[in-house]
């Protein structure tokens, strides 16, 4: 199988490719490198440059290297920056989808894997959450991820699209040739190894009082690695079924100082952190239901514990300390 990976350059993309090219199947990675790294495409996969606001590009792409499936993770991702910036999310990341969904059509390719979100769920009822959970985006960009699951169950009733949206909270961790490296930085684990290489001075918790066993909210990681392969049984699974939806998370949470905590143990240093006042908006606990995917696909993390994912993740920033530029 042939699969084309939009944001095939960055975090998670680079991953999928990765992990997609080791099952033997082809890769295509279209990413802009607005977020992405082209020191992180697969040697391996093709590689074209270009927006998917291009038609042009995408039409050109599509007839050159004909895919059989399509993975979109490119988007632009930042919850708080679409808080303010509520027309670039809601506008470039549905027209982009638009525009990607409408050259397949075109090009008669109708299996669609999206990256979609955990902030479609902002207030759940139930913890861990799981899919019957109603849907309330908890910001313009989880309302921009659950407008093209719209339009993804349209797609299927009237042009024969097959789909699976896949969401998760936070991916973590790294293989041994790639990992996480955004400007700036806004993830948990990064931010602490920042700290532990000298980048920072010190690291700061949003709020120690809360309903959790020791007061920090509590998060659902998952492993890049685990995510990845999800993505791809996730598209496996869709020569038996017309569409799906998954929720994915490790299955238990961790709190802010367990990260920290774990992070000092394995890089043997103190990590300095202040206690600082709540950040608005900021739940307790958040932690997703994945017994779906693991029943239906026989999905397994293969890095279900915090030590593996931040060990992982620490082997890789010491190795690239000023990410993929070396600088």
């Amino acid at each position: 199988m042939k699969i084309l990976v939009t944001g095939g350059a960055g975090y998670i993309g680079s991953i999928a490719t990765e992990c997609i090219i080791k099952a033997g199947h082809d890769a295509v990675v279209y990413d802009s490198l607005y977020m992405g790294h082209r020191e992180a495409v697969h040697p391996d996969a093709a590689f074209v440059e270009g927006d998917l606001c291009d038609r042009a590009l995408l039409n050109d792409c599509f007839q050159q290297h004909q895919p059989d499936a399509v993975m979109h993770f490119a988007s632009h991702t930042q919850v708080g920056e679409s808080m303010e910036q509520p027309f670039l999310y809601l506008g470039e990341n549905v027209k982009n989808a638009l525009n990607l969904l409408e050259v397949m059509d075109q090009h008669n390719v109708r299996r669609f894997i999206l990256s979609s979100t955990a902030n479609l769920f902002d207030d759940p009822e139930t913890i861990p959450i799981n899919e019957q959970e109603r849907l309330v985006p908890g910001s313009p960009y989880g309302e921009s991820k659950f407008i093209i699951e719209r339009f993804l169950h349209w797609l299927r009733i009237t042009k024969g699209f097959r789909y699976a949206c896949l969401r998760y909270f936070n991916a973590a961790g790294a293989t041994a040739q790639r990992g996480e490296d955004h400007t700036p930085e806004s993830h948990l684990i990064p931010l602490v190894l920042q700290v532990a290489l000298g980048q920072r001075d010190s690291l700061k918790i949003f709020g120690d009082d809360y309903d959790t066993p020791d007061g920090t909210c509590v998060r659902d990681y998952i492993h890049i690695a685990d995510l990845a392969k999800a993505h791809l049984l996730a598209l496996e699974s869709l020569e038996n079924t017309e569409c799906c939806h998954y929720n994915l998370g490790n299955g238990a949470g961790f709190s802010v100082k367990q990260v920290i905590d774990t992070a000092r143990e394995i890089t043997g240093h103190a990590i300095p952190a202040e206690t600082v006042a709540r950040r608005a908006g900021d739940p307790a606990t958040l932690v997703a239901d994945s017994s779906k995917i693991r029943t239906e696909l026989g999905w397994q993390p293969d890095y279900p514990s915090l030590e593996s994912i931040i060990q992982s993740a620490w082997d890789w920033h010491n190795q690239h300390p000023h990410g993929y530029s070396g600088k």
